[in-house]
């Protein structure tokens, strides 16, 4: 997936990760935190990862990777990222 989105932005430029894998504890912290949280979310199964792009437009971040139509695409502009994963194909912001 990451592989993907780098050919469609075309920039060489590192990806920050802002989230990988997260385990079942570390997510149930977040989800106590913040409603947001998905109960069973795809971070704990290694297929979800939130990230950026320093210098390079959050927004047309998004558009690209919604373009793929690979997975789900949140977007997160408090946080300055954007939520890719392998799951089905949905769109939200957060």
């Amino acid at each position: 997936l990451l592989f993907n989105v780098r050919k469609q932005i075309n920039v060489d430029k590192p990806f920050h990760i802002i989230s990988g894998y997260r385990s079942p504890g570390s997510n149930a912290i977040l989800r106590k935190y913040n409603k947001n949280v998905a109960k069973n979310s795809l971070h704990m199964y290694g297929k979800a990862v939130d990230i950026r792009v320093p210098g390079f437009s959050l927004k047309t971040l998004r558009h690209e990777a919604k373009e793929l139509e690979l997975g789900g695409v949140g977007y997160y502009p408090n946080a300055k990222s954007i939520h890719i994963d392998i799951g089905d194909v949905r769109y939200w912001r957060g």
